[in-house]
């Protein structure tokens, strides 16, 4: 939950972008073996023998969205328990076995997932595979081990939110506003009352039910022999039971009509803030994809829209910014999203001129189609930021994406079509697209005050 994949550093591999090439020469083809176990675990494979190195990735079906009402905060404080200890690793043995064997790890929870990963020396595929099958088997779940995750979490809360100026700022913030449904519009990280008032009962109820194989992907990305890792999944995962998955709650979020403003006061923030959101398109729909190629015209980079009028013609802030979904990227999450942007400013600028100069820029590409030299340059842009995705982290990115296409697609060879789809979008269909989404109806400004002399009204959502 601390570091959203936006932030991670890259790791930008030549070597591996030529490996993926297809034989066709235009563009490329990431490998992808796909396959289910009895047990209902997807099973993704990756292979890139271009390093001597592997990552593991297990992707849970369950985020924030479908959280226990009443326990905000629930699935993230599953994620710290998910290192407490298993049938056969004690209390954070898993974490020193990784870094023992000259690996790295982490996990994250987010709107739709919550996720594991190791990234290991190439032949210790096997003991990674053998403790990640280990904690799906079965968490070492006591009320020591509850009591100290809840409050590892809520001083987490403190440390990132609660303390911190700007905190959750607009990450969590805007989430809360321009939503509805309580599913969406939750507060994510927890309120501090409802961690507390999570009982073993819940935490034994929640592992038994979700962190199941068939509610889970498994991706192995790197060097391996395909025919020894199937092996070795069918070994440690292939008797692992299945659970019974409760019917999935409704997310979908009701259509906005009106505009919404609102005004968070934060006394430890020194200047103001800005944010402005709109509810995106249905994911994998042609509207999309086109909100993908929008996101870099108006926001990505310095030759953006919004960068361009409110940094340098209009000096309102040095940087704009923001994108779809915050806590990760425009693939991998699946159910209502946000597409956002965001700037801190001085106390002379007035939040009403700085929309005004959004939405300018908005009805300038709602008013007439794009030329084709701005949409291919947002092509372009779109590529790198693709390309950088898939190299990120030593395999991770590519993980990442696969696991999100088998969990939310059933099809992580979705994986090779998204340039296919971007290039199918027009300009009209740019001019159209805008219209309809970036509309002011559609809109929800948040602005952050560091005082507490003004404040308007507070965000309502649905039961």
């Amino acid at each position: 939950m601390k570091s959203p994949y936006r932030f991670l550093p890259f790791c930008c591999l030549a070597v591996t972008i030529a490996s993926c090439s297809g034989g066709s020469g235009e563009g490329f083809q990431v490998p992808v073996e796909y396959y289910t176990l009895d047990n209902g675990l997807r099973v993704v494979l990756s292979q890139d023998k271009t390093s001597p190195i592997v990552t593991v990735a297990v992707y849970y079906n369950i985020g924030f969205r479908i959280e226990p009402k009443g326990r905000t905060g629930f699935a993230h404080l599953f994620e710290h328990m998910m290192f407490q200890g298993s049938g056969n690793l004690g209390k954070m043995e898993f974490i020193k076995l990784v870094q023992q064997n000259g690996g790295i790890l982490n996990g994250s929870t987010r709107f739709d997932f919550t996720n594991y990963f190791q990234i290991v020396p190439a032949h210790k595929l096997e003991t990674i595979l053998w403790a990640e099958a280990d904690r799906m088997t079965g968490l070492d779940i006591t009320q020591a081990n509850l009591t100290n995750q809840q409050g590892v979490v809520k001083n987490e809360v403190k440390v990132n939110v609660l303390n911190q100026p700007y905190g959750g700022f607009p990450w969590l913030d805007m989430p809360q506003y321009a939503n509805t449904n309580w599913h969406n519009a939750h507060n994510f990280y927890g309120d501090l009352e409802e961690l507390d008032a999570a009982t073993l009962d819940d935490v034994s109820e929640f592992f038994a039910t979700y962190y199941a194989p068939n509610n889970a992907a498994l991706v192995l990305v790197g060097d391996f022999e395909t025919i020894e890792a199937k092996a070795l999944v069918e070994k440690y995962f292939g008797d692992i039971p299945a659970s019974s998955l409760p019917e999935r709650p409704d997310i979908s979020e009701p259509v906005q009509n009106e505009p919404r403003w609102f005004v968070k006061d934060d006394s430890l923030a020194s200047n103001p803030a800005f944010a402005v959101a709109y509810h995106m398109p249905e994911r994998n729909s042609p509207e999309y994809y086109a909100m993908g190629l929008i996101d870099q015209i108006l926001l990505q980079g310095d030759d953006s829209m919004l960068r361009q009028s409110l940094v340098q013609r209009h000096g309102m802030t040095s940087s704009v910014e923001g994108g779809i979904n915050m806590l990760g990227n425009m693939f991998n999450y699946s159910g209502p999203m946000l597409w956002m942007a965001y700037l801190f400013h001085d106390q002379s600028t007035e939040p009403d001129s700085i929309l005004a100069a959004i939405r300018a820029d908005i009805e300038q590409l709602a008013s007439q189609p794009v030329t084709e030299e701005t949409l291919e340059r947002a092509r372009v842009k779109f590529r790198s930021t693709f390309y950088d995705q898939l190299n990120q982290f030593f395999g991770f990115g590519r993980a990442d994406l696969l696991a999100s296409f088998a969990l939310f697609d059933n099809d992580p060879s979705r994986i090779n079509s998204i340039e296919e789809e971007i290039a199918k979008v027009t300009p009209e269909l740019i001019r159209r697209v805008a219209q309809e989404y970036l509309r002011e109806s559609n809109q929800t400004v948040l602005v952050l005050n560091p005082s507490k002399t003004m404040s308007k009204e507070e965000p309502t959502h649905a039961n």
